[in-house]
């Protein structure tokens, strides 16, 4: 069972996501410069949702960080536990099941952790106190290799089974939407449960440039000139977002209830989420214009081939309608290919639905607070999890 989201969303200039010369990030994509976002610029989007509007509570939530020890060593040190004795514990731990702390106290790599495994590895270190008091590394050796395996070494061996029952995702939502991979713990590697696709402007893009200088307050009269100049590359765009959730795989990390609330909250988040890339410089705050959400019982589909040709405005219709215009008879002409079989439900959340053909009988009602979104998750939640939708 799948959950598709599929959004339309036309930006004013900005550059959202740059790459490693500050320029926004674009693709060739049907013979054509696209402008472009990351996949993991929209992602990371997504998760500060999560957060930032309270979509799913921080217990419910995982912590991307190089700074576990800290974080654990607080904890310990809110329980009275004396922080000097707490770091070379927490360390003793942490490298009996193979994560490694290097001597500017982060973890040799990121780690994405659920918020209960983390307050696990709290709980452990509270219990094994005495039993996590890490040796010394042997005479004449030195460096991180013989000190992780002096700390490894230290740990008792059912301490260490105990500690590494610890880390099986910790029913975080967002650790089972994205997953992770833990280069020393393979085997507490978690799937991922959504795809996000990078989302490519429907219409042609020409980067542009915006040469700016900076005044000096405490210039002198006499004083001609800025005190500093330069420019930033910026572009406008429509943008085709595309993402999807495997229900089933989704429902194998989180309990039913939890399982619902997070596709709920990855629509509502997905549709709100906006990358803060130059955002104090451009102000790009726009929200879609078009949601669409498909609830498949077979494999997911992504419509970007319906902008091939990139969309263009004209006298009828500006570039977003265009857009909606392309996407609808894509729509059309691979239901007619292909056929509707595994489609549990279609719902759609637009302002111009005029503008829509073969789409426009999918169109849900506002919802009682007023908003079509809030519907569309509704629903959406209710085809994947319960009975199909009829229409």
């Amino acid at each position: 069972m799948f959950v598709e989201l599929h959004i339309l969303q036309n930006f004013a200039p900005a550059n959202l996501n740059r790459d490693d010369t500050g320029s926004p990030k674009d693709c060739e994509f049907g013979g054509f410069r696209r402008a472009r976002v990351s996949s993991h610029c929209w992602k990371r989007a997504i998760r500060t949702a999560f957060r930032d509007e309270g979509l799913i509570p921080a217990s419910d939530r995982a912590i991307r960080t190089k700074r576990v020890l800290e974080e654990v060593v607080k904890r310990l040190a809110a329980r009275g536990r004396d922080e000097e004795g707490a770091r070379p514990r927490v360390i003793a731990a942490l490298a009996s099941v193979e994560l490694t702390v290097k001597e500017d106290g982060k973890t040799e790599y990121l780690l994405f952790l659920g918020e209960r495994e983390i307050a696990a590895l709290a709980d452990a270190c509270e219990q094994w106190w005495d039993a996590l008091t890490p040796a010394a590394p042997p005479t004449g050796e030195a460096g991180p290799k013989p000190k992780k395996k002096a700390a490894k070494d230290s740990v008792p061996v059912e301490v260490k089974t105990a500690l590494g029952r610890r880390f099986e995702g910790g029913r975080a939502a967002d650790l089972a939407l994205f997953g992770r991979m833990l280069a020393d713990m393979p085997e507490r590697n978690i799937d991922a449960a959504a795809q996000v696709a990078h989302a490519i402007s429907t219409n042609r893009v020409s980067m542009e440039f915006d040469f700016y200088t900076a005044v000096d307050d405490l210039n002198s009269a006499e004083t001609a000139g800025a005190g500093m100049m330069g420019t930033i590359e910026f572009n406008s765009a429509c943008f085709y977002r595309y993402a999807n959730i495997d229900v089933t795989a989704l429902a194998k990390s989180l309990d039913p209830d939890l399982a619902r609330r997070t596709v709920s909250a990855f629509i509502h988040a997905s549709v709100n989420a906006i990358p803060t890339g130059k955002q104090n410089s451009m102000a790009a705050h726009n929200k879609p214009s078009f949601v669409m959400a498909v609830v498949r019982e077979d494999s997911a589909c992504n419509l970007a081939n319906a902008f091939l040709k990139p969309a263009r405005p004209g006298r009828e219709y500006d570039l977003c309608q265009a857009s909606m215009r392309q996407l609808d008879e894509h729509w059309g002409k691979l239901s007619g290919m292909y056929g509707t079989q595994g489609i549990r439900w279609i719902g759609i959340a637009t302002m111009e639905s005029e503008t829509l053909k073969n789409l426009s009988v999918y169109q849900v009602a506002i919802s009682s607070d007023g908003s079509q979104i809030a519907a569309l998750a509704n629903q959406a939640v209710s085809a994947a999890f319960g009975s199909p939708t009829t229409r």
